[in-house]
């Protein structure tokens, strides 16, 4: 028989401004504890030493984890231009450096080749698993590491400024899955100068932004408090790129046992297509639209 997990039945999403130095699953643990949540997640990891908005789900929103995954993200980085580095970060060692600089126009007609579906294959050292193995593990032991390239939506990736010929910020919007730490790798290459990332952060992801983001500190100074919960976003935050329905109140028992039921579009809605259906203003169910009824997928329980 399986134990019960200690702690609140409670559900949302709180948006923290992660600071450098934590994995993104330190942070997740600490929001938990402060919360005294049962379940926790978050969309999305960051590297240890990047910063900005992680999106953490706590109880019933862990459901909704995968849409905002899903969704657009956007990072505004640091590139050194004029040395490769084993990880393509600044916590790496250089393993290449070039006396080349290129202008900032030169730059700019780079950055084109980028954008759109391309390929990108990720660094070494990432948790993108070969034969069961995390890379950044095979990578530290020494094997040479090959990673097969996968596709990448970059919406748009701009030069935003030039400190100095040495370095660049670059601000992406892409999809899932991106390693800005490869853009940077491979943006050096093409321009014939090497390059990695010297810093990043995330500036907003799906529906969350870094203005609504929580420090660490201030959610340690609040932690198991009432007034921390005020700042808990709603379960329906992370459903807010879905199309919505309707679902009225004989259908809301058929759904969350898993059954499909009649509901009422807000909005054009194709045949097939994947939206959420609400009653009162409450999630009950993610599904698919199919003549007049909700298919569902996942199903909350939230009162």
């Amino acid at each position: 028989m399986a134990r019960r997990r200690k702690g609140r039945d409670i559900s949302g999403w709180l948006v923290v401004d992660k600071p450098a130095g934590m994995t993104s699953t330190a942070v997740v643990n600490k929001v938990r504890w402060a919360f005294q949540a049962k379940k926790a997640g978050h969309a999305g990891t960051l590297d240890p030493e990047a910063t900005g908005v992680l999106a953490v789900a706590l109880g019933e929103a862990t459901k909704t984890v995968p849409f905002v995954t899903d969704a657009l993200k956007a990072y505004r980085f640091g590139v050194r231009l004029g040395q490769a580095t084993n990880t393509d970060d600044a916590e790496g060692e250089v393993i290449a450096e070039s006396p080349d600089r290129p202008t900032d126009d030169e730059i700019k007609r780079a950055l084109g080749a980028f954008v759109g579906e391309i390929m990108q294959v990720p660094p070494k050292y990432s948790a993108v698993k070969i034969d069961g193995e995390r890379a950044y593990k095979l990578a530290r032991a020494g094997e040479d590491v090959e990673i097969a390239a996968r596709p990448l939506w970059v919406e748009e990736l701009l030069l935003i400024d030039r400190p100095d010929a040495d370095h660049a910020t670059l601000e992406m919007t892409c999809g899932k899955g991106g390693f800005v730490r490869a853009i940077a790798r491979d943006l050096g290459e093409a321009l014939g100068c090497h390059g990695h990332v010297e810093w990043l952060r995330r500036l907003w992801s799906g529906p969350f932004e870094a203005g609504q983001g929580m420090t660490l500190d201030r959610i340690e100074a609040l932690a198991r408090t009432p007034e921390l919960d005020t700042h808990l976003l709603p379960l329906e935050a992370g459903l807010s790129e879905l199309p919505q329905v309707r679902c009225p109140t004989g259908s809301v028992a058929k759904l969350r046992n898993g059954n499909p039921a009649p509901v009422v579009p807000l909005d054009d809605i194709e045949y097939g297509e994947e939206c959420w259906a609400a009653c009162d203003g409450r999630a009950v169910a993610v599904g698919r639209f199919k003549a007049g009824e909700l298919q569902p997928a996942r199903v909350f329980n939230q009162p």
